[in-house]
């Protein structure tokens, strides 16, 4: 599948990028945190985030040498969540990306320092390309801050651990929890790529409309796969939403109405992408995400 080929190369390069901002073989004394850093950086994963934040810079008509930094640095914030989501404190996750969870393969205590370190990396990678303006760094630096904090994925997980001791948890609600804590980053991926760029409002606008869509499609496709999925294809533990009481989109409309309303955002996203030249790679990349199954 073409597209999967595509995804592969993009991965690769951003790997490749990845492996250059390791703090590994700098014979630390405390090598520890780096070796759990790399462990869960380089543990896979679809790395669409990064994706974003270079396609967007594409296409708006940027070098996306440029967006590689603010690429590399998102995706360290994202595997700093999912480092701290698996705590036993949090989802309490044995397994993420078919490899032992962080805290299991190293220890809780380097577990949380190691996500800690993902969490503050990224801003001295922005401030130190020298690919990108002191005007675009200082934007590109807010948006992730932001994003990162209280009104943005941060924001989402108190509101989904709130959520686990309520007996019911409304659709309204679990919209406001996914727009937070997965659809902000995403978010955020759209708009540096068109900070990268330089580009103009009107195309940060229509970028930031099109993350929102694919963002809740992305965490609702999430949901289906908790159920419908299997350990050995997602990496990850399956059932786990039930065994641990959550409200999904899955359980508030039902399996079928969650399919529809994935493939109605995915719809709007295909569309609000005719606003951008080159988007053959995007729409293709935008209908197998609905369609994925890991």
């Amino acid at each position: 599948m073409e597209i999967k080929r595509e995804l592969a190369e993009y991965a690769k390069r951003i790997e490749a990028q990845l492996k250059k901002y390791s703090y590994c073989g700098m014979n630390l004394n405390q090598q520890i945190v780096s070796e759990a850093m790399d462990y869960s950086l380089e543990a896979g994963g679809k790395r669409i985030r990064p994706i974003l934040v270079m396609e967007f810079c594409r296409m708006c008509g940027g070098d996306t040498e440029a967006a590689l930094a603010p690429a590399c640095a998102l995706e360290m914030i994202h595997t700093f969540s999912l480092i701290h989501d698996d705590l036993p404190c949090m989802d309490n996750d044995d397994f993420r990306r078919g490899k032992p969870s962080c805290h299991k393969q190293f220890g809780e205590a380097v577990a949380v320092l190691a996500g800690d370190a993902l969490a503050v990396r990224p801003f001295e990678i922005i401030a130190q390309s020298d690919k990108l303006d002191d005007s675009k760094k200082v934007k590109i630096v807010s948006e992730l801050a932001y994003s990162t904090g209280v009104c943005g994925m941060i924001g989402g997980q108190i509101i989904d651990m709130e959520n686990e001791t309520k007996e019911h948890v409304d659709e309204e609600n679990l919209r406001e929890m996914y727009a937070l804590k997965t659809g902000a980053l995403i978010k955020t991926a759209s708009k540096i790529g068109c900070i990268a760029a330089g580009a103009d409002e009107e195309k940060t606008a229509l970028a930031v409309k099109y993350a929102e869509c694919i963002g809740l499609a992305f965490q609702i496709v999430d949901d289906i796969l908790d159920v419908t999925g299997s350990t050995e294809v997602i990496g990850k533990p399956v059932g786990s939403d039930e065994e641990q009481h959550k409200t999904t989109f899955v359980t508030v409309a039902g399996l079928d109405n969650a399919k529809a309303e994935a493939k109605r955002l995915t719809d709007n996203a295909v569309k609000l992408l005719d606003n951008f030249e080159n988007n053959e790679f995007m729409k293709e990349l935008t209908e197998f995400l609905l369609s994925r199954n890991y």
